[in-house]
Protein backbone atom coordinates (compact mmCIF):
# COMPACT_ATOMS: atom_id res chain seq x y z
CA UNK A 1 0.00 0.00 0.00
CA UNK A 2 1.54 3.34 -1.24
CA UNK A 3 2.24 6.06 1.54
CA UNK A 4 -0.15 9.13 1.78
CA UNK A 5 1.51 12.29 1.85
CA UNK A 6 1.65 13.79 5.79
CA UNK A 7 0.45 17.12 4.72
CA UNK A 8 -3.57 17.56 3.88
CA UNK A 9 -5.01 20.60 2.00
CA UNK A 10 -8.62 20.08 2.49
CA UNK A 11 -11.72 21.55 0.37
CA UNK A 12 -12.13 25.14 1.53
CA UNK A 13 -14.55 25.70 4.36
CA UNK A 14 -17.72 27.94 4.23
CA UNK A 15 -15.44 30.56 5.94
CA UNK A 16 -13.20 30.69 3.04
CA UNK A 17 -10.01 29.11 4.57
CA UNK A 18 -8.50 25.63 4.00
CA UNK A 19 -8.55 23.40 7.27
CA UNK A 20 -5.04 21.66 7.04
CA UNK A 21 -3.68 18.61 8.63
CA UNK A 22 -0.44 17.39 9.34
CA UNK A 23 0.12 13.35 10.04
CA UNK A 24 -3.77 13.43 10.86
CA UNK A 25 -3.88 16.35 13.41
CA UNK A 26 -5.48 19.57 12.32
CA UNK A 27 -2.66 22.12 12.73
CA UNK A 28 -5.05 25.18 11.51
CA UNK A 29 -7.09 26.62 8.92
CA UNK A 30 -4.82 28.55 5.86
CA UNK A 31 -6.43 31.34 3.84
CA UNK A 32 -3.30 31.67 1.73
CA UNK A 33 0.16 29.96 0.94
CA UNK A 34 1.74 31.59 3.61
CA UNK A 35 -0.40 30.71 6.18
CA UNK A 36 0.43 27.17 4.95
CA UNK A 37 4.10 27.64 5.09
CA UNK A 38 4.03 28.52 8.25
CA UNK A 39 2.19 25.59 9.60
CA UNK A 40 5.13 23.58 7.49
CA UNK A 41 7.35 25.47 9.61
CA UNK A 42 5.94 24.99 12.75
CA UNK A 43 5.83 21.40 11.92
CA UNK A 44 9.75 20.96 11.11
CA UNK A 45 9.69 21.31 7.69
CA UNK A 46 12.69 23.23 5.71
CA UNK A 47 11.09 25.55 3.77
CA UNK A 48 13.75 26.04 1.63
CA UNK A 49 13.25 22.77 0.02
CA UNK A 50 9.66 22.90 0.13
CA UNK A 51 7.48 22.90 -2.99
CA UNK A 52 3.41 23.36 -2.57
CA UNK A 53 2.90 21.12 -5.45
CA UNK A 54 5.50 18.35 -4.21
CA UNK A 55 2.40 15.20 -4.06
CA UNK A 56 4.53 13.58 -2.18
CA UNK A 57 4.47 15.90 0.54
CA UNK A 58 0.82 17.82 0.31
CA UNK A 59 -2.34 15.99 -0.64
CA UNK A 60 -4.84 18.60 -2.20
CA UNK A 61 -8.28 17.75 -1.66
CA UNK A 62 -9.61 20.46 -4.02
CA UNK A 63 -8.05 22.89 -6.34
CA UNK A 64 -4.38 22.72 -5.80
CA UNK A 65 -2.02 25.27 -4.33
CA UNK A 66 -3.01 27.67 -7.30
CA UNK A 67 -6.35 28.08 -6.20
CA UNK A 68 -6.97 30.46 -2.62
CA UNK A 69 -10.47 31.37 -3.20
CA UNK A 70 -13.64 29.91 -2.72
Amino acid sequence: MAERPPVVVHPPLPSGGWRVTIRGAIVGVAYGPADLLEFLRRAGVDLDTVALDDLALIEWRGPGPDVWTR
